[in-house]
């Protein structure tokens, strides 16, 4: 039984898209690994920018200082 976990930022991912990653993770771990598709469950975590930081800040702060 695969488990997958995504972590992404919450900022305008579309439920559409979701549903697209969640269906070719899946068909992935069926045709490399050879894995059940009714076995195979995959998680989207959506973290809000405020809780996700990286280069010593938040994302929410590192996105306001980028150019553009």
């Amino acid at each position: 039984m695969p488990f997958v976990s995504v972590r992404i930022t919450r900022d305008g991912v579309t439920r559409e898209q979701k549903a697209q990653v969640i269906a070719e993770i899946t068909e992935t771990l069926q045709r490399v690994l050879g894995k059940r598709p009714d076995l195979t469950h995959i998680v989207i975590e959506e973290v809000d920018t405020d809780n996700w930081g990286y280069a010593g800040m938040t994302t929410t702060e590192y996105r306001k200082n980028q150019p553009g």
